[in-house]
């Protein structure tokens, strides 16, 4: 069995060097070259340029008459969003790469309550996976977002043969800066190279490094060796765009602002109790200005708004369903964000945030003051190792 933990210092491999560097590995499900691949992006490339680039939102229904050919896994009951100046048309909710309370669905598949300590070839994970992808796919969801190691593995396979369905967010957080033997461009290198041999993947859409939560704690040394492995991995063809995970709003928009280039696509927490705030000088003025695409976590509060427990049954399910597309919603009422990433355990919760994507968007009065009083009682009840959440109120 494998085991692989969030914790797990998994040094990278110089030998894995030697197969990403022939730039020409046939990939077996998909049967896209790294160059071919290179080659298209070349063009879409052009396409921005030329002012071509997708419209911002294509709306569920598609009233706007858009050319949805260029969408991937177009569904007319979903809606897309463009991300930034990666220009991907992204399903305005898609899927987070973690499985918080998988054990109701697959009992006894994670060590203690270490979510992330999953036996990776527990044949029961695999089927819950692929299943969840399944559905995600069926629903008009086209990106993931995996963040550590065991999530680029499980995430990996569970879509070998659809890779044309579903855009792959990469990173190996184990070994990347937050590890501080992982903070030189050559390590950044090693890591990623290594973890697409070890998933098998050829190249992955976006390569973005998980940084410390407060990122402003990496000297600026780290963070020129960090630009440089990402801008090594877009000339390479191993990553389409490039980006980086952090809290610390002031580091994003200077980072955003010093690398414009490698900083495409953001990650950050955004909850339905985050609310964005116009400052012309603040992160959300840099993001516009320079066009970054901008990915929101957590956005359940990591399930502080439920009362239930997400098991099959629970009594609590019609309800905590109810409160999830609350959120979703009031979370797209803001256009600055691409798309929220939650973590999904079974097809329902798919089923369940792709059907927020359908009701009215704006919450009503009655709605609101639902959504408030759940989020307070959320913050009131946030273990103390998510408390950082509330710095997110604010954006």
């Amino acid at each position: 069995m494998l085991w692989l933990s969030f914790d797990q210092r998994d040094g990278a491999d110089k030998t894995d060097r030697g197969f990403c560097e022939q730039g020409e590995i046939l990939m077996a499900d998909d049967k896209v070259t790294r160059r071919h691949f290179m080659q298209q992006s070349a063009v879409a490339a052009v396409g921005v340029a030329a002012g071509l680039a997708a419209p911002a939102i294509v709306h569920a229904g598609n009233p706007e008459g858009a050319d949805t050919s260029k969408i991937l896994n177009y569904n007319a009951d979903m809606e897309y969003r463009r991300c930034g100046k990666t220009g991907l048309m992204v399903s305005a909710v898609c899927m987070g790469g973690h499985w918080k309370r998988l054990e109701t669905m697959v009992p006894s598949v994670t060590r203690g309550n270490a979510w992330g300590n999953v036996d990776l070839d527990n044949p029961r994970f695999q089927q819950n996976r692929a299943e969840v992808v399944s559905r995600c796919i069926d629903r008009g969801i086209n990106y993931i977002d995996a963040c550590t190691g065991g999530e680029v593995m499980a995430y990996s396979k569970a879509l070998q043969g659809r890779r044309d369905k579903m855009y792959l967010g990469f990173s190996w957080a184990e070994t990347e800066v937050r590890n501080a033997e992982c903070r030189t461009k050559a390590r950044l290198q090693q890591t990623f190279d290594h973890g697409l041999r070890q998933a098998k993947l050829e190249y992955v859409d976006l390569w973005r490094i998980t940084c410390l939560e407060q990122s402003g704690q990496h000297d600026e040394r780290t963070m020129d060796e960090l630009a440089g492995a990402l801008e090594w991995a877009k000339k390479s063809g191993r990553a389409r765009f490039t980006g980086i995970y952090s809290h610390d709003r002031p580091h994003i928009k200077a980072l955003v602002e010093k690398y414009p280039q490698q900083m495409e696509v953001i990650v950050t927490p955004y909850t339905a109790k985050s609310k964005l705030i116009e400052d012309p000088t603040g992160v959300w003025a840099a993001l516009r200005k320079h066009d970054v695409g901008w990915f929101g976590i957590k956005p359940f509060a990591s399930n502080s708004v439920f009362d239930g427990t997400s098991a099959p049954n629970d009594p609590h399910a019609e309800g905590d369903n109810r409160i999830a597309r609350l959120a979703i919603r009031y979370i797209l009422c803001n256009p600055a964000i691409t798309a929220p990433i939650p973590g999904l355990i079974n097809a329902q919760q798919v089923d369940n945030v792709a059907l927020a994507i359908k009701e009215r968007r704006e919450l009503d009065r009655e709605e609101k003051a639902e959504l408030d009083r759940v989020m307070d009682r959320a913050w009131a009840n946030l273990p103390c190792h998510y408390q950082w959440l509330k710095n997110w109120e604010y954006v």
